[in-house]
């Protein structure tokens, strides 16, 4: 899986709401109404991540929950990426 463009990024961002590119990677922060609802989030996350076999960073702060994702393997931002934050927004 090849790693995109800072244009090829930029691009495909435009169809995700509130994800942005930091870096070598894209992230983006929800807000929950608790930490209980926070952590039920990361749950239904870990459960997409590993159906994907591709694993965000993850940080919980009370009721912000901030996902970062790249590609490890690859030093960079790919299409599993983009595809797993498309997934993740849909769990939201």
């Amino acid at each position: 899986m090849a790693v995109l463009s800072e244009n090829e990024i930029k691009e495909k961002l435009k169809d995700l709401e509130g994800w942005q590119l930091k870096g070598k990677e894209i992230s983006k922060v929800y807000k929950h109404k608790d930490f209980v609802d926070a952590i039920a989030f990361v749950n239904k996350v870990a459960i997409l991540a590993e159906k994907a076999d591709h694993h965000p960073d993850i940080l919980v702060n009370y009721n912000k929950v901030t996902l970062s994702l790249h590609t490890h393997s690859q030093g960079g931002i790919t299409n599993n990426d983009i595809n797993l934050a498309k997934g993740i927004d849909k769990t939201k």
